[in-house]
């Protein structure tokens, strides 16, 4: 009788070594005489003009306590702002509710983080759907944070840590980046851009979920975090690259797709089967990844080469049974 697996126990971490809010040792930022920021300030003149052309009502200004950037606090007419062109897809439900929150507080107190953007309106990295709410609730004007650099119109995700993106949002956001900065800075590196994008297999999944939005991203995830790597050509020629990359993984994708199929009809039922069936071609499934390693386990086309051969030669056994078992206990003891 073939001896029984059991699960790997977690090793349980004293209660000491768990991670704890820490107050930094010395006190950071601005002094109170340094956070004041007249509106005499000469290097506003630009911003508080194009605010006048616009229609808007400057409320203040002032130094950012932590970084020092210089911010304006104004009213803007609502038909000034617009989201930035790579923002997440608005969401109707979480909008209507949003206007209806806001209705029955009867203020509006969260502004928008804007910056200049083209054309002369200005744009929000962070405010899509407060913007949204606020057509729905017919607002002449939206209080807003006016910066003036607008190279933090690319800073989407670290402005948005408080309201976590799924992986299709987050990914779908740093190819639309990506692309825009492309046409406008073509001579960059991608890897120029790596605290913009975040991770780099984002880039790759972004371009996946373009031509296919039901693409089941996170099972790929842990495999592209392992061989994804931020690229040292221009931002041009990377992306090529990664539509090329994008194209190999839809097409494993697919044979996935028919290994599904194979297993159901020998009478396989779980909502793990995908997941399956993508760990056990991973080329780099054992492969251990320090955290701050640059190196890749497997360079990505040498990976996605080993996982298309993988796939061709995946054979489906009536005795995967009790595998599949063990790997959906994994999978559920990890979610």
């Amino acid at each position: 009788m073939a001896a029984r697996r059991s699960l790997p126990k977690k090793k349980s971490r004293p209660a000491s070594s768990r991670r704890r809010l820490k107050p930094a040792t010395e006190s950071r930022g601005l002094n109170r005489e340094d956070i004041t920021l007249l509106l005499t300030h000469q290097p506003l003149q630009p911003l508080l003009g194009r605010i006048g052309e616009a229609g808007g009502v400057v409320l203040g200004s002032y130094r950012d306590p932590f970084g020092g950037r210089e911010l304006v606090l104004a009213a803007l007419p609502f038909r000034s702002v617009q989201p930035t062109p790579f923002q997440r897809d608005l969401s109707p439900t979480h909008t209507k509710r949003l206007a209806q929150s806001i209705e029955q507080a009867g203020s509006f107190l969260d502004p928008l983080i804007v910056v200049p953007g083209e054309d002369g309106v200005f744009w929000t990295p962070n405010g899509r759907h407060r913007l949204a709410a606020a057509k729905i609730l017919g607002l002449k004007y939206i209080t807003a944070l006016i910066c003036t650099d607008a190279e933090l119109a690319y800073r989407i995700l670290v402005l948005n840590t408080e309201k976590a993106h799924n992986l299709k949002d987050r990914s779908l956001e740093v190819i639309r980046m990506a692309r825009d900065l492309a046409r406008r800075q073509p001579t960059a590196k991608e890897s120029s851009f790596a605290s913009q994008f975040e991770s780099a297999e984002l880039l790759t999944l972004g371009i996946v979920y373009q031509k296919a939005p039901r693409f089941a991203g996170g099972a790929y995830s842990a495999f592209l975090k392992k061989v994804d790597r931020f690229s040292t050509r221009t931002l041009p020629a990377s992306l090529r690259d990664r539509e090329g990359y994008a194209a190999r993984l839809l097409a494993i994708d697919a044979l996935v797709v028919k290994l599904v199929a194979a297993m159901q009809k020998q009478g396989f039922k779980s909502p793990y089967l995908r997941n399956y069936i993508v760990a056990r071609i991973n080329p780099v499934r054992f492969a251990r990844i320090k955290p701050g390693d640059t190196a890749p386990a497997l360079p990505i086309g040498q990976a996605l080469t080993r996982m298309t051969a993988a796939a061709r030669a995946f054979k489906v056994d009536s005795k995967m049974g009790s595998d599949l078992s063990w790997f959906a206990l994994g999978s559920a003891s990890t979610e």
